[in-house]
């Protein structure tokens, strides 16, 4: 027996010992019935084998409940399941897991008030085709983030550089003059960056006049790049095609221990005392989220409390009726940042996707993203079969459909609705990136290389009630489900809009767009408050042309209290109602665009507005197009 075979023995020795002193010290043996497990904490030092020795041996021993004696369980990596994972609009990864749970059933997970420290790069809870899955009364934290926080300490407008104070809390090296954070399994670069104001614990107002950072410039020698040729086509954002032809930019120097200089900073310097985010290269910064939910029927997180992620703090794809009742993104240990993506994700769902009596905070990306995906069409093989690929490399791996799911045509250049449809028969992966869709009926015969294909079945009806959006990069929700949507009762303060209706094909491919929206009873405070010049309620689609995207949208009841003039701003719309809303200026901030009317039509028709309160600042109330007739605003 050779060494390698020698330790591997011993490894699976100590797991089995440590499952079989579990089970005999719980008193919980083999049988049919399904067990009611509980973790006491005297496991809490490394609770992975343990809890990961149980759940291996669900198969034959099945669990109905796994519940927490209350305390602070800590999960390594070491000991973990590991696994390769595609992970929509997130990194592919090989990650390690203490809960992969795969093929369970009517499980429920009470962590009874615990908190799960997690260390470096793990899923906590890995969720695949599973039946009616809940996870209640539980924290999740990460002893180490995932992002970076450093203090502004000085900026010279001579030399045009600024100086940063980075806490103990914060390992860091610079290597070759770049800046590198070190963390528990994992380091990044500076990459994304963006200012948090640490008095309102939020994103600086107008920081994109201050980030992000210019880290990379073009390359001063580049010798026949142009020659090299690709048969297919190549998304230029792969990881491997980004770096062509750029070089590091930014120069990071150390002053004294601690304190970094910063030097080619492009926009603005930021302001001493403001708090500088960094979380490395968009390529490689998302690989950890907190759940990650796929195939799956029946969902449910309660009283779930998510601290931090190295990502998505839930991304759930083709997954059915996921109800999020008190799921709550929030940063911990006085950090400015909770996840470092989205809040919350569903890419591909079905069913109800409800999400209530929830807050989001101080994500680093948008609080909610509904949509399904746009695949490519590569090669028609016959009659009834397509090659068919994904645009975006994240979003690598994900299958569109199942069987008899009905499938759209598009061609957005004419149209954002399909010009057919047909049913799958099956799928075959070839690999991440290639797939080959055979269809139960014949194929269009106008389809083209290059049309787009949407499944028309893998939408949700949506609910966001009750719920606190606030301090966050980005959005606060970006809605593309066509099924029925009520946004009612939430709150609003988001950095960029505080809700994006999208047709987004041309970058991530997110399928799908709004025909059935009711916005009622929500308050948007001081929302676009980062500098870009959009509206706080956006319609808007890649495409620029006339043709009508979303339609049958309600927003009623709503208070905006706003610092500047842009309240809503409509493009591609057939059929929406504006009443009963009060819009009124907050003086919270200096106005950025005080040019602007406060709502802008673009391209759209039936629109109407009745029984509204305007006490803004904005010198013209309504600016429209052509294409939305007489319009009056009252």
């Amino acid at each position: 027996m050779n060494k390698n075979s020698k330790n591997n023995t011993n490894i699976k020795l100590a797991l089995f010992v440590v499952l079989i002193t579990f089970i005999t010290s719980t008193g919980y043996g083999q049988n049919n019935a399904s067990e009611k497990v509980l973790f006491k904490v005297n496991i809490a030092e490394d609770a992975t084998p343990y809890v990961l020795a149980r759940i291996l041996q669900a198969e034959v021993s099945p669990i109905s409940e796994i519940k927490f004696e209350k305390g602070t369980y800590h999960f390594y990596p070491d000991l973990g399941l590991e696994k390769f994972v595609h992970i929509s609009n997130h990194n592919d990864v090989i990650v390690k897991t203490a809960f992969p749970l795969d093929g369970f059933k009517n499980l429920t997970i009470d962590g009874q008030g615990s908190s799960f420290i997690f260390h470096g790069r793990m899923i906590p809870f890995l969720i695949d085709n599973a039946t009616n899955i809940t996870i209640k009364n539980v924290s999740v934290d990460w002893a180490q983030s995932f992002h970076s926080e450093a203090t502004v300490v000085a900026n010279n407008n001579e030399e045009h550089t600024f100086d940063i104070q980075i806490s103990n809390e914060y390992p860091y090296e610079i290597r070759d003059n770049q800046l590198i954070f070190i963390k528990e399994y994992y380091e990044h670069d500076f990459g994304q960056a963006i200012l948090y104001d640490p008095v309102r614990k939020a994103i600086s107002f107008n920081t994109e006049a201050y980030t992000s950072l210019a880290l990379y410039k073009k390359v001063d020698v580049s010798r026949n790049i142009d020659k090299i040729k690709y048969k297919y086509p190549t998304d230029r954002q792969d990881p491997d095609k980004r770096i062509i032809s750029r070089e590091s930019y930014m120069v990071f120097k150390e002053i004294t221990p601690g304190v970094v200089r910063i030097y080619n900073h492009k926009k603005k310097l930021p302001e001493v005392g403001k708090i500088i985010v960094s979380k490395g290269e968009q390529q490689h910064n998302r690989l950890a989220p907190a759940f990650r939910v796929s195939n799956t029927i029946g969902f449910n997180a309660t009283n779930v409390n998510v601290h931090h992620a190295g990502g998505m703090g839930l991304i759930a794809e083709n997954s059915e009726n996921l109800i999020l009742d008190g799921f709550n993104v929030t940063p911990s240990n006085g950090r400015m940042v909770s996840t470092s993506a989205d809040a919350t994700h569903f890419v591909g769902c079905r069913g109800q996707v409800v999400l209530k009596n929830c807050t989001f905070s101080n994500q680093l990306d948008d609080a909610t993203n509904v949509h399904g995906t746009y695949q490519i069409v590569q090669d028609v093989k016959d009659e009834y079969t397509l090659g068919i690929r994904m645009g975006h490399f994240q979003q690598q791996g994900f299958v569109i459909g199942r069987t008899n799911d009905k499938i759209g045509f598009l061609r957005l250049t004419n149209s954002f609705f399909p010009f057919a449809e047909n049913s799958i028969k099956s799928i075959k992966k070839i690999n991440s990136r290639y797939q080959i869709i055979t269809f139960n009926q014949k194929l269009p015969a106008d389809l083209k290389v290059g049309d787009l294909i949407e499944n028309l079945d893998a939408y949700p009806e949506l609910t966001v009630e009750n719920c606190t959006i606030k301090n966050n990069r980005a959005r606060g929700l970006l809605i593309s489900t066509p099924r029925k949507t009520v946004i009612k009762n939430n709150f609003f303060s988001t950095e960029m809009e505080g809700i994006l209706i999208p047709v987004e094909s041309g970058n991530w491919y997110e399928s799908g767009s709004a025909r059935d929206l009711l916005i009622t009873g929500n308050t948007f405070q001081d929302c676009q408050h980062s500098g870009f010049n959009r509206g706080v309620i956006r319609f808007d689609t890649d495409d620029d042309n006339k043709n009508t995207a979303f339609k049958n949208i309600r927003i009623e009841n709503n208070v905006f209290n706003q610092f500047d003039n842009l309240i809503l701003q409509v493009k591609n719309v057939d059929g929406l109602l504006f009443t009963k809303n009060t819009i009124t200026n907050s003086g919270t901030f200096p106005q950025l665009h005080a040019d602007n009317p406060a709502i802008r039509i673009e391209h759209s028709k039936n629109i109407q507005f009745k029984k509204n309160t305007y006490k803004g600042k904005a010198s013209t109330i309504l600016e429209a197009d052509d294409s939305a007739g007489k319009l009056k605003f009252k």
